[in-house]
């Protein structure tokens, strides 16, 4: 179980936060930009990774396998199924993204799905078939303007940036991999941090030739590092999806207006009720109240806008996020 944040002390938030830049930055690299040793540091960041505070995983691009379309999918439950039915849809391995919300629907999903694929059988007979799950409605991802966030510079500085790895052009192809770099991939799936002699030797292959093939994958934009924190061990209150109804005309400029904000995570153009699907991580209440009434309220071209606070996110970049694995493993244990 994660241990409450108010445990978390300034020193565990900064290495949390580097972690966010670089998820395979060396202990060394830490200690030097925050002035400690590189064994209080090794130390620290074990017991956070122990503690289910974070989780380091080499992610392939999307489209390594071949295209694929991307849905997300707002659910509702019957009452008190929320946890079962978002740790049913956790174990699909088609679906990337898992989270628990507010409002009109419970459980919010992204499926991406091989464009070969029926989508009857995943976006329907799937979904209905389990037990709880009730309306669905499921809005085809047209276009993705932005995935990031920083932690950082609130929590570093912009000393931080000193290790970030510079942004790549996010482009692969079937044919860009061969077997050995999914075999590299798949190792390095649920620990990014692994070293490269340990997956050498798990792989049958040298150190070297480990290391130069992730390096490769991650040049080119086949693969990339991700580090998955909960926001709150950052002191964030808040973790918002947003979808707004835009005049069609200025989409474009209403999204990339919005990708200016740094508490702006992800924003996507949806084909379906809403225009635009935009995710937002803030400090407080009181920042969100600023986001609604002053910039939303100040981008020409918005008509509207509904909400849902996420309550529990169980599934990130097809991962079981590690602070959520005990609620869902105990609510998949309860018989129905």
């Amino acid at each position: 179980m994660m241990p409450p944040m108010e445990d978390l002390d300034d020193l565990d938030r900064k290495i949390l936060a580097a972690l966010h830049v670089n998820g395979r930055v060396s202990w060394t690299d830490i200690a030097q930009l925050l002035g400690i040793s590189t064994t209080t540091v090794a130390r620290r960041a074990q017991q956070l990774f122990a503690a289910g505070l974070a989780r380091v995983a080499v992610l392939p691009h999307l489209e390594c396998d071949g295209p694929v379309n991307t849905f997300i999918v707002r659910l509702t439950c019957a009452p008190g199924s929320q946890l079962r039915v978002a740790g049913l849809l956790a174990a699909n391995p088609d679906i990337r993204y898992v989270t628990i919300v507010t409002g009109g629907y419970d459980i919010v999903f992204e499926l991406v799905a091989p464009k070969d694929r029926d989508l009857y059988s995943m976006l329907v007979e799937f979904v209905h078939a389990i037990p709880g799950a009730q309306q669905s409605s499921a809005d085809l991802v047209l276009h993705t303007y932005k995935v990031s966030y920083d932690w950082s510079v609130p929590v570093l500085g912009e000393r931080a940036a000193s290790f970030a790895v510079p942004p790549r052009a996010r482009t692969c192809g079937r044919s860009h991999l061969d077997d050995v770099d999914r075999e590299v991939l798949a190792a390095m799936r649920e620990d990014g941090r692994a070293s490269f002699q340990s997956v050498g030797r798990r792989l049958g292959i040298s150190e070297s030739t480990a290391r130069r093939r992730l390096e490769s994958m991650l040049e080119c934009g086949c693969a990339t590092v991700a580090t998955f924190i909960p926001a709150a061990a950052l002191g964030y209150e808040a973790e918002i999806l947003f979808w707004l109804s835009v005049e069609p005309s200025m989409q474009d400029s209403v999204a990339e207006r919005l990708a200016d904000e740094r508490g702006v995570r992800m924003i996507a153009s949806m084909l379906g009720q809403a225009s635009l699907m935009c995710e937002v991580i803030v400090p407080t209440t009181a920042d969100i109240h600023h986001f609604t009434s002053r910039t939303l309220a100040s981008i020409p071209g918005i008509h509207s806008w509904t909400a849902g606070v996420q309550v529990l996110t169980v599934k990130r970049g097809f991962l079981m996020v590690p602070w959520a694995e005990d609620r869902i493993a105990a609510a998949l244990a309860q018989r129905v």
